[in-house]
Protein backbone atom coordinates (compact mmCIF):
# COMPACT_ATOMS: atom_id res chain seq x y z
CA UNK A 1 0.00 0.00 0.00
CA UNK A 2 1.21 3.24 -1.09
CA UNK A 3 1.96 6.31 0.93
CA UNK A 4 -1.27 8.43 0.92
CA UNK A 5 -0.27 12.15 -1.29
CA UNK A 6 0.08 14.97 1.07
CA UNK A 7 -1.96 17.88 0.20
CA UNK A 8 1.08 20.33 0.82
CA UNK A 9 -1.14 23.48 1.14
CA UNK A 10 -2.94 22.36 3.78
CA UNK A 11 -2.20 22.55 7.49
CA UNK A 12 -0.87 19.60 9.09
CA UNK A 13 -3.13 19.66 12.05
CA UNK A 14 -5.70 19.93 9.42
CA UNK A 15 -4.89 16.57 7.01
CA UNK A 16 -4.20 14.83 10.73
CA UNK A 17 -8.17 15.38 11.98
CA UNK A 18 -9.47 13.74 8.72
CA UNK A 19 -7.15 10.31 9.51
CA UNK A 20 -7.61 10.58 13.25
CA UNK A 21 -8.20 11.73 16.51
CA UNK A 22 -6.22 14.65 17.36
CA UNK A 23 -4.20 16.05 20.04
CA UNK A 24 -6.62 18.50 20.81
CA UNK A 25 -9.02 15.97 20.55
CA UNK A 26 -7.92 12.75 22.60
CA UNK A 27 -5.51 14.81 25.18
CA UNK A 28 -6.03 15.91 28.64
CA UNK A 29 -3.77 19.12 28.75
CA UNK A 30 -2.23 20.04 31.95
CA UNK A 31 -2.69 23.64 32.56
CA UNK A 32 -0.18 25.97 34.90
CA UNK A 33 -1.89 28.96 36.80
CA UNK A 34 -0.06 31.04 34.25
CA UNK A 35 -2.22 29.25 31.62
CA UNK A 36 -5.37 29.92 33.51
CA UNK A 37 -4.59 33.39 33.56
CA UNK A 38 -3.84 33.96 30.28
CA UNK A 39 -6.79 32.26 29.21
CA UNK A 40 -9.16 33.61 31.67
CA UNK A 41 -7.58 37.59 30.69
CA UNK A 42 -8.26 36.38 27.18
CA UNK A 43 -11.90 34.44 26.93
CA UNK A 44 -13.43 36.28 29.93
CA UNK A 45 -13.70 32.51 30.90
CA UNK A 46 -13.16 30.71 34.13
CA UNK A 47 -15.25 27.98 33.58
CA UNK A 48 -12.73 25.80 31.11
CA UNK A 49 -10.28 23.65 33.74
CA UNK A 50 -11.03 20.69 36.25
CA UNK A 51 -9.12 18.56 38.29
CA UNK A 52 -8.91 14.83 37.14
CA UNK A 53 -7.01 11.81 37.77
CA UNK A 54 -5.23 10.88 34.66
CA UNK A 55 -7.22 8.38 32.12
CA UNK A 56 -3.70 7.04 30.95
CA UNK A 57 -2.11 5.98 33.97
CA UNK A 58 1.64 5.73 31.94
CA UNK A 59 0.85 9.77 32.29
CA UNK A 60 1.85 9.50 36.13
CA UNK A 61 5.18 7.58 35.05
CA UNK A 62 7.93 10.56 35.23
CA UNK A 63 10.29 8.74 36.59
CA UNK A 64 13.12 11.12 34.85
CA UNK A 65 11.14 14.54 35.61
CA UNK A 66 10.54 14.46 39.19
CA UNK A 67 9.23 18.11 39.47
CA UNK A 68 6.46 17.02 37.32
CA UNK A 69 5.03 14.56 39.78
CA UNK A 70 5.94 17.01 43.01
CA UNK A 71 4.55 19.71 41.76
CA UNK A 72 1.68 18.99 38.90
CA UNK A 73 -0.11 16.52 41.18
CA UNK A 74 -2.26 17.46 44.12
CA UNK A 75 -1.67 14.92 47.19
CA UNK A 76 -5.19 12.92 46.00
CA UNK A 77 -3.73 12.15 42.39
CA UNK A 78 -6.07 15.00 40.43
CA UNK A 79 -4.31 17.45 38.00
CA UNK A 80 -5.33 20.89 36.38
CA UNK A 81 -6.85 19.99 32.95
CA UNK A 82 -8.27 21.63 30.15
CA UNK A 83 -12.43 20.54 30.54
CA UNK A 84 -12.82 18.11 27.14
CA UNK A 85 -16.45 18.38 25.32
CA UNK A 86 -18.63 15.63 24.97
CA UNK A 87 -17.74 14.25 21.78
CA UNK A 88 -13.28 14.67 23.62
CA UNK A 89 -12.64 17.94 21.65
CA UNK A 90 -10.68 19.98 24.02
CA UNK A 91 -13.01 23.53 25.23
CA UNK A 92 -11.26 25.33 22.55
CA UNK A 93 -11.14 23.45 19.88
CA UNK A 94 -13.23 24.49 17.42
CA UNK A 95 -13.97 23.96 13.29
CA UNK A 96 -10.69 25.59 11.99
CA UNK A 97 -8.86 24.95 14.96
CA UNK A 98 -7.08 26.24 18.47
CA UNK A 99 -9.32 29.63 19.02
CA UNK A 100 -6.57 30.28 21.61
CA UNK A 101 -3.58 32.91 20.35
CA UNK A 102 -0.42 31.03 20.06
CA UNK A 103 0.43 33.19 23.02
CA UNK A 104 -2.64 31.87 25.07
CA UNK A 105 -2.67 28.23 24.54
CA UNK A 106 -1.43 25.99 27.73
CA UNK A 107 2.13 25.91 27.24
CA UNK A 108 2.16 22.39 26.88
CA UNK A 109 0.29 22.82 23.96
CA UNK A 110 2.63 25.11 22.73
CA UNK A 111 5.59 22.98 23.01
CA UNK A 112 4.19 19.80 21.39
CA UNK A 113 5.33 18.08 19.64
CA UNK A 114 8.60 17.85 21.59
CA UNK A 115 9.61 15.88 24.33
CA UNK A 116 10.66 17.19 27.57
CA UNK A 117 11.78 16.97 31.23
CA UNK A 118 12.99 19.62 33.43
CA UNK A 119 16.85 19.58 32.26
CA UNK A 120 15.38 20.82 28.22
CA UNK A 121 13.69 19.37 24.98
CA UNK A 122 14.93 15.74 24.33
CA UNK A 123 16.45 15.17 21.16
CA UNK A 124 13.48 13.04 19.72
CA UNK A 125 10.47 14.50 19.19
CA UNK A 126 6.92 13.28 21.25
CA UNK A 127 5.36 10.79 19.19
CA UNK A 128 1.85 11.33 18.06
CA UNK A 129 1.70 13.32 14.95
CA UNK A 130 0.88 11.67 11.72
CA UNK A 131 4.70 11.74 10.09
CA UNK A 132 3.17 9.86 7.22
CA UNK A 133 1.28 12.36 5.81
CA UNK A 134 4.32 14.64 5.33
CA UNK A 135 5.31 15.52 2.07
CA UNK A 136 8.66 13.95 0.59
CA UNK A 137 11.66 15.66 2.41
CA UNK A 138 9.19 18.00 4.39
CA UNK A 139 10.37 17.59 8.50
CA UNK A 140 7.60 17.70 11.18
CA UNK A 141 8.81 21.09 12.54
CA UNK A 142 8.36 22.62 9.23
CA UNK A 143 5.48 21.43 8.42
CA UNK A 144 3.56 22.58 12.01
CA UNK A 145 5.77 25.96 11.71
CA UNK A 146 7.10 25.54 15.09
CA UNK A 147 10.64 26.88 16.10
CA UNK A 148 13.20 25.23 18.24
CA UNK A 149 14.06 28.66 19.96
CA UNK A 150 10.28 29.35 20.87
CA UNK A 151 9.99 26.02 22.45
CA UNK A 152 13.30 26.42 24.17
CA UNK A 153 11.39 29.42 25.80
CA UNK A 154 8.06 27.72 26.14
CA UNK A 155 9.81 25.08 28.30
CA UNK A 156 11.51 27.50 30.52
CA UNK A 157 8.55 29.59 31.33
CA UNK A 158 6.82 26.39 31.75
CA UNK A 159 9.04 25.11 34.33
CA UNK A 160 9.14 28.41 35.81
CA UNK A 161 5.17 28.37 36.34
CA UNK A 162 5.37 24.75 37.67
CA UNK A 163 7.49 26.20 40.54
CA UNK A 164 5.12 28.26 41.51
CA UNK A 165 2.60 25.90 42.00
CA UNK A 166 0.78 24.97 44.85
CA UNK A 167 -0.81 21.61 43.77
CA UNK A 168 -1.69 20.53 46.99
CA UNK A 169 -4.95 22.97 47.72
CA UNK A 170 -4.86 24.88 44.91
CA UNK A 171 -9.07 25.61 43.94
CA UNK A 172 -8.59 27.14 40.81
Amino acid sequence: MSKPLPIVDEFLCVRCARHMATCCQSSEVYTTPGDVQRIQEHSGRSDFVQFRAPEDPVYLQQDDDPIWTEKVFRSDGTRRILKRKASGDCTFLGESGCELPLETRPLICRIYPFDYAEDGLKVTLAGGCPTHLLADGQHLLDALQIDRADAVRWHAQLYKELRLETNAQVDQ
